[in-house]
């Protein structure tokens, strides 16, 4: 029996389909509300979670059920959002359509996938044996 090994652009498309699955459904069931948040207040949501993250990690326990994966998907909306809302002019409306939301969240991921393709090139794919402690630290 064969082993099935993921590429690296596999296992992106299937980490960003999660991401944006729950950040559609998210902007279905709440809107747009992000589209108020400052950049600083984004960063900051990107350090709680980390933060929290870090926590979880050097503690090993914690009394919330969510999971580093999820914290990490957050992390990764979250810079999303902020990405979209450099993208969006100031005065643009806050209360977006979700085909909109998706069409510009598509448009940003694509963007962070040529970087990465890019990068990889250059690295080696580095990141693959790097732990996910240096992870934390480096959104730290």
């Amino acid at each position: 029996m064969s082993s099935y090994i993921m590429t690296t652009i596999q296992e992106y498309d299937n980490a960003v389909k999660q991401c944006r699955d729950i950040f559609l459904k998210k902007t279905a069931d709440y809107g747009t509300s992000w589209r108020v948040l400052r950049t600083i207040s984004i960063v900051d949501q990107i350090y709680i979670k980390a933060k929290r993250i870090r926590t979880i990690q050097e503690t090993g326990s914690q009394k919330i059920d969510d999971d580093i994966a999820s914290e990490f998907k957050g992390i990764l909306n979250y810079g999303v959002a902020g990405l979209m809302q450099m993208e969006l002019k100031a005065e643009a409306a806050e209360d977006m359509d979700v085909h909109a939301v998706q069409h510009l969240y598509d448009k940003v991921m694509a963007n962070a996938k040529a970087l990465m393709e890019n990068k990889n090139h250059d690295y080696g794919e580095a990141w693959r044996e790097m732990s996910q402690e240096s992870f934390t630290d480096l959104i730290l």
